[in-house]
C-alpha cells in the first residue's frame, strides 16, 4: 500500500475514534446528570484507575502502557469537564513540578490556578474557590514537606489522591560561561538536592537564591545577566532559557510524592492508604506515644509513616504526629480505632496507594 492509502486509512480511524469519543461524551453527560442530582463527586481516581488498568490488561498493540494513560488522562479529563468544569490550585507558575502533577491529573482542558505559597492552596480549597488543590508532601531524598503537615492539620479539607513523580533537575542559563554565573536560583530544597553538582562545577561560592519554585527560578534566571536557574527542562523551555546541563540531581531516583486535596470522601478500593492526626495529652509523657501506637496493632493496622510536628500553642515542648495506614476509613478495623478515638484523631483522607 502506497503513503496516499495509508494516510486515507488513518483518515478513517480518525473518523471512527471521534464518532467513539463522541458516543462516549453522551454518556459521560448523562453520568454528570445523574452525579449533580445526587451531589456526587465528579472526580473518581478509583473508577480511573480501573479503566487504566483494564485496557493495560489487554493491551496487546502498538502503544505503550504509559501512551495508553496519557490518551485516557486527556479522555478523562476531558470527560470531567463535560460533567462539570474544574478549577485546580497548584503551586508555582506554569512548569513547576506541582504543575507538571496537575495536569497530569486532570488533562490540559482544565483551568489552573497559579498559587505563590502551599497555605494559599488550602484557603482555595477550603473557601471552595477551586474544586482540587495539589500539594507537595515529600521527597526520598529530602523528606517531609513540613508546611504541608501543618496546613492538613489546621485545614477542613481531604486528601481524595497521591501522585509520585520522579524529579530531574536541569542547570539552565542564558551565560555562555559557567564561570561567569554569580548567582544561582531555584527551590530551597532543590539545592540540597544537587549539592555535588555545585561543588563539582565549583559553584558553591555562587549566591544561592531560594525561590518558591524551580519554574520561578527559570523565568527570573531568563531575565537576570550572570545568573542560572535549577529547574526542570519543562521550565527552562517555557522561559526559553538554553540548558547547560541535564540530569544534575545527586539521586537518580529522585522522587517527590504529591497529594491531591479536595473536600469529598473517596470510595474504598483494595489498595488504600488514610492519613490522620493524633492529638495525644502529655506527648512528652514516656510511653504515650507507644499507648497510641499499640493500639493500632491490636486492631491489625500497619502503619507505613509517623511524623511529629509542633503544637504552637504554648512554651513547651508539645507534639502531634502525622499518621498514614493501610486501609480505608470505610475498612471496619479503621473506623473502629477513630469512634474509640474520636477526640484524638482526626481524618485527612484515605486514598488508593500509587506505586512507584
Amino acid at each position: 500500500m502506497d503513503l496516499k492509502n495509508l494516510r486515507k486509512s488513518i483518515d478513517k480511524i480518525d473518523n471512527e475514534i471521534l464518532n467513539l469519543l463522541d458516543r462516549r461524551m453522551g454518556i459521560v453527560k448523562e453520568i454528570g446528570k445523574l452525579k449533580l442530582q445526587s451531589n456526587a463527586a465528579i472526580y473518581h481516581p478509583k473508577r480511573e484507575n480501573e479503566i487504566l488498568n483494564c485496557l493495560m490488561e489487554q493491551n496487546k498493540s502498538n502503544i505503550t502502557n504509559s501512551g495508553i494513560e496519557a490518551i485516557y488522562r486527556e479522555i478523562f479529563a476531558t470527560s470531567r469537564y463535560l460533567e462539570l468544569p474544574e478549577r485546580v490550585a497548584y503551586l508555582g507558575p506554569i512548569g513547576s513540578f506541582t504543575h507538571q502533577v496537575a495536569v497530569s491529573k486532570f488533562g490540559k482542558i482544565s483551568e489552573y490556578i497559579s498559587s505563590t505559597n502551599i497555605e494559599s492552596i488550602f484557603k482555595s480549597v477550603a473557601n471552595k474557590s477551586v474544586k482540587y488543590g495539589v500539594i507537595p508532601i515529600e521527597n526520598n531524598s529530602n523528606g517531609i514537606v513540613s508546611e504541608s503537615l501543618d496546613f492538613l492539620a489546621k485545614y477542613d479539607v481531604k486528601i481524595i489522591a497521591e501522585s509520585n513523580l520522579s524529579i530531574h533537575h536541569s542547570f539552565a542559563s542564558n551565560e555562555k560561561l559557567i564561570s561567569n554565573i554569580k548567582k544561582i536560583y531555584s527551590k530551597d530544597i532543590a539545592f540540597g538536592q544537587c549539592r555535588e553538582f555545585l561543588n563539582n562545577y565549583s559553584l558553591e561560592n555562587a549566591e544561592l537564591i531560594p525561590l518558591d519554585s524551580t519554574a520561578k527560578a527559570a523565568k527570573i534566571a531568563s531575565e537576570t545577566p550572570n545568573s542560572a536557574a535549577i529547574c526542570s527542562n519543562i521550565a527552562a523551555n517555557i522561559y526559553n532559557l538554553p540548558i547547560m546541563f541535564e540530569n544534575i540531581q545527586d539521586n537518580n531516583d529522585n522522587i517527590t510524592r504529591f497529594f491531591i486535596i479536595s473536600d469529598f470522601k473517596t470510595n474504598a478500593t483494595n489498595s488504600d492508604k488514610t492519613s490522620l492526626c493524633a492529638f495525644i495529652n502529655n506527648s512528652d509523657k514516656p510511653g504515650t506515644l507507644a499507648k497510641l501506637l499499640n493500639d493500632f496493632n491490636t486492631k491489625n493496622i500497619n502503619l507505613v509513616k509517623l511524623e511529629s510536628r509542633p503544637l504552637h500553642k504554648n512554651k513547651s515542648f508539645s507534639f502531634w504526629f502525622y499518621i498514614e495506614l493501610e486501609g480505608h476509613i470505610d475498612n471496619e478495623n479503621v473506623s473502629n480505632i477513630f469512634k474509640e478515638k474520636k477526640d484524638k484523631l482526626k481524618w485527612l483522607g484515605s486514598y488508593t496507594q500509587e506505586k512507584y
